[in-house]
């Protein structure tokens, strides 16, 4: 069965897609939604298991990876449309983006990377052992897990109190997400490895990064550079994990600039 995201539409202008982070869901966006919505119209997607998409896990009649998510999305996909994606949410944007290219006019991933875990290739990632733990524990107590990774992925912002308020107060909004979509993200990010399919991705591409972050190393973005030259990156010094968090405004108007729109709309 394939089970659609819940989306949830408003604003108006441009169709923007926002895809959320692990453990999370479209509530993440709630901070930046408000000025987004002035210049886009904005498909908030929570992905299937997380969020308002929730199923159970007799529901799940396949494998929850990279495919299902991007089969998902693609039944509720825009025409025509830009891509956000953080952490998770950019793997899958990659993905997606290679699989919709005729659809997907722009690309933006946040504190994202192609590959998640090191590699002889790929340095500067999270440790495998780490992430590995993570899954063990799931199955122990997945609500305690899940309190760990939000913290980790605040590390090092200057916001860091801010930032994981933030994130507890939104994981919990509609109830505790799917074990099967919750273990299954997890495997998706030790598991996939997209670098040799990064030359595939023919459209603009942004790349938003945080100094700060320990999951997705700021020094991994000159490799990216090396695979997807004509991409652009940005480096938020005051960030982690999260910089729409951390630094809402300037992350906005960063989107708004490479989105081809003008930061005043009424200009």
């Amino acid at each position: 069965m394939q089970l659609k995201p819940y989306v949830t539409i408003s604003g108006s202008g441009p169709n923007l897609v926002l895809l959320h982070g692990w453990g999370l869901h479209g509530g993440i966006w709630q901070t930046i939604l408000p000025q987004l919505e002035q210049c886009f119209t904005i498909y908030n997607m929570d992905l299937p298991g997380f969020g308002q998409s929730k199923f159970s896990n007799d529901e799940l009649e396949c494998d929850y990876d990279i495919d299902y998510l991007v089969k998902s999305i693609e039944q509720v996909l825009p025409e025509k449309c830009y891509l956000m994606g953080w952490s998770l949410g950019g793997v899958v944007a990659m993905a997606l983006a290679r699989h919709c290219s005729d659809k997907i006019e722009k690309l933006i991933t946040v504190a994202s990377s192609p590959c998640f875990v090191v590699k002889d290739n790929w340095p500067y990632a999270m440790n495998k052992e780490v992430l590995e733990s993570f899954i063990g524990l799931l199955s122990e107590d997945f609500k305690a897990t899940l309190n760990r990774f939000l913290m980790i992925q605040t590390m090092g912002s200057a916001t860091q109190k801010q930032d994981i308020a933030q994130l507890k107060e939104t994981v919990f909004m509609h109830g505790l997400p799917a074990e099967k979509a919750l273990s299954g993200g997890l495997q998706i990010l030790h598991d996939v490895d997209l670098l040799d399919s990064l030359n595939e991705l023919n459209m603009p591409l942004l790349r938003i990064y945080g100094k700060l972050d320990t999951l997705v190393p700021v020094r991994s973005a000159k490799l990216v550079t090396k695979y997807i030259p004509q991409s652009q990156a940005v480096i938020f010094k005051k960030s982690g994990h999260a910089p729409f968090l951390s630094e809402s405004e300037a992350f906005v108007n960063q989107v708004i600039t490479f989105l081809g729109l003008p930061l005043d709309k009424n200009e």
